[in-house]
């Protein structure tokens, strides 16, 4: 396998920037609809591990 081939485009990066902004764009639209507003709340859980030096 070429080795070349493997690395993306500068026309195929910029394609996956435009999908990602519009995911988030849409995400935004989403989250700031009145309709929504249960969904404004997120409750992360937490992994918190105790470490011994």
């Amino acid at each position: 396998m070429d080795r070349l081939k493997s690395y993306m485009t500068t026309t195929e990066k910029i394609a996956n920037a435009k999908k990602r902004i519009d995911e988030l764009e849409r995400l935004i639209k989403y989250w700031n609809d009145s309709d929504h507003d249960e969904a404004k709340i997120v409750n992360f859980a937490r992994n918190i591990e105790n470490k011994v030096a």
